[in-house]
């Protein structure tokens, strides 16, 4: 996607999070925003079936309930989550470009139209609303809504919303409400390079650079996000 001369460097002097990372990490991050901004959609146009979604839902109640909500802490609750999110990835498990042995046998005989319906069903559910626990919640906030400057670690909002809403323009998802053990072990993978359908490796760059105390404190604020 072309972009106008001089794009990233104007985001980078006029968005605020910017000015704390370093001129690598900082056009790394502007390239992407540059790209979602100057696309007239940037995934295509999901238009799935709620109803017939629900039926088709049947096989994946089993991990995470026909509610949405998971049935264990280390598998992602999906109620409310944005449609594009939610498709992208079951594409993404059916091609390989996400490894996960149990999701690429569940998503292997899954046709355009499934995707889109069982994204749209889980879409369509009100959000979990988690509890998050109060030790390390505030470092967990002050990463989560500011970064880490010193570590070039831009602020989790630019992408994900103060709220922890997403972006369903760009398929990123929300995270709000979402289980810590399942935001802790995706970071863990994106940092580890175990997980690399991230755009341009955005999610590795930054969790690269996380702690292990970081990732827990991010995680659990997360799980209190609503």
């Amino acid at each position: 996607m072309d972009r106008p001369p001089q794009f990233n460097a104007l985001l980078i002097q006029e968005i605020p999070m910017f000015k704390a990372l370093s001129k690598s990490t900082a056009h790394r991050v502007a390239t992407i925003l540059a790209i979602v901004a100057l696309s007239a959609v940037s995934t295509a146009a999901v238009a799935g079936d709620p109803a017939a979604g629900k039926n088709k839902a049947a096989s994946c109640a089993g991990c995470h309930g026909l509610d949405g909500k998971a049935l264990l802490p280390e598998y992602p609750n999906l109620a409310g989550q944005n449609e594009s999110y939610l498709s992208k990835q079951l594409r993404d498990y059916k091609s390989g470009e996400r490894a996960n042995a149990i999701m690429a046998g569940m998503s292997a005989a899954l046709q355009d139209e499934d995707i889109e319906d069982i994204s749209a069903y889980y879409a369509s559910l009100p959000p979990i609303e988690g509890i998050a626990n109060e030790e390390g919640l505030q470092r967990g906030m002050d990463i989560f809504r500011g970064g880490i400057s010193a570590a070039g670690i831009p602020s989790c909002t630019g992408c994900h919303g103060a709220s922890g809403q997403g972006n369903p323009a760009a398929a990123w998802p929300a995270l709000a409400g979402q289980n810590a053990g399942y935001i802790k072990l995706q970071l863990e993978h994106f940092r580890s390079k175990e997980r690399t359908n991230d755009p341009n490796a955005m999610m590795r760059s930054i969790a690269e650079r996380l702690t292990d105390t970081e990732i827990q404190a991010l995680s659990n604020y997360i799980m209190g996000l609503h």
